[in-house]
């Protein structure tokens, strides 16, 4: 299981933006069959609400470049001083070129970067925190710009009700920066790849490409309604490893640090859904009250960017502030893999969100 520890290393500002769409899970009742006393269960449960829908012409890197300019623009971080770019998502503009290599060439980065994509979900996030830690550790980089950011939405079919009214959209861009005295901040992670068809687009990829056959609409017992090109969820199977797999990984994180659950001064979770979100922390008997769930409801599940989605919206307050606090996220989901880390935060230059503004595309 790879176990790390980094020391002078700092995550020092984080912007989400959402698209402006938003899609009330009201919308939805046909998926239900009209049945509104379901939606409100589903409301009070598993925290549906909203979520936010991009537009057909807008990406996940378009989400992602607002992201990293207003970061840019409300930090002292230069495109010039990013020599490492980092893009963690499942929805590229194109098979190639990256779409870190399209942010490098937006931004104007200069030629001494690296930049490439990580092709994970939900997890992601904190993967590309680790991987950024390990290149500034290494010495290769100083300062890393992380992109996370998918659309989701437009990965699911509109008649599916076990996956349409979860997923959202959206981009976030953090910065991690070589920075003495910070630390120390520790990682976990795992894979379990024999879960790997609990979250899949089976087709419309090498190896079974898109076809007549694949785009075919087919019902499954539940009712729901979608083709082989659409996003396939077990959500039993899903659930199952969120509350198994998670609280326990999150526990041998604290004791890999030798860190008492107490001195967390919050646990940021994927944002699956409020119940899983709720459900992992009493198993691990953590005072609710320190798992941000707000997100969820205001963006849906945002994949990639739902971690630091979270932290924009719960905590941007908080976290801007000078006091040193110790926060712990977790990324879990397709792979199926799961990433957890513990790190040291102190008056982050900015954290915030926006919503999408065509203007500046």
């Amino acid at each position: 299981m790879p176990s790390s520890m980094f020391e002078d290393i700092a995550v020092t500002a984080s912007i989400t933006v959402v698209p402006s769409k938003i899609r009330n899970l009201d919308e939805d009742i046909d998926l239900f069959d009209g049945n509104k006393r379901q939606l409100d269960r589903l409301k009070k449960t598993i925290g549906f609400d909203q979520r936010r829908i991009a537009d057909a012409s807008i990406t996940a890197l378009d989400l992602c470049y607002q992201a990293a300019s207003h970061l840019l623009e409300q930090s002292d971080i230069k495109a010039k001083n990013i020599d490492g770019i980092l893009f963690v998502t499942q929805t590229a503009d194109h098979s190639q070129p990256s779409n870190a290599s399209l942010m490098h060439r937006k931004l104007e980065c200069h030629s001494e970067c690296a930049a490439f994509d990580i092709g994970l979900g939900c997890s992601g996030f904190v993967y590309g925190l680790w991987l950024a830690h390990s290149l500034i550790h290494s010495g290769s980089c100083e300062t890393i710009l992380l992109l996370s950011g998918d659309t989701l939405s437009r990965m699911v079919h509109p008649k599916d009700k076990t996956t349409a009214p979860l997923f959202g959209d959206a981009g976030s861009a953090t910065i991690i920066q070589k920075k003495a005295s910070s630390g120390p901040s520790w990682f976990r992670l795992g894979s379990d790849g024999t879960g790997s068809d609990a979250l899949i687009v089976p087709a419309g990829g090498a190896r079974y490409p898109s076809s007549d056959v694949t785009k075919k609409e087919t019902e499954d017992e539940e009712g729901a309604i979608r083709t082989l090109e659409d996003l396939h969820m077990d959500g039993s199977s899903v659930f199952n490893f969120s509350i198994d797999v998670v609280p326990r990984e999150i526990e041998a994180l604290l004791n890999f640090a030798q860190v008492e659950k107490n001195t967390i001064d919050f646990y940021v979770l994927h944002q699956a859904n409020r119940y899983i979100v709720q459900n992992i922390g009493k198993r691990l008997q953590l005072d609710l009250a320190k798992l941000p769930v707000r997100s969820f409801e205001a963006f849906g599940n945002v994949s990639s960017a739902s971690i630091p989605a979270a932290m924009s919206y719960d905590l941007s307050k908080i976290l801007v502030d000078s006091e040193r606090r110790q926060i712990l996220l977790s990324g879990f989901g397709v792979g199926l893999s799961w990433g957890s880390c513990i790190l040291p935060i102190e008056s982050m230059v900015c954290l915030k969100w926006f919503e999408y503004d065509e203007a500046m595309a």
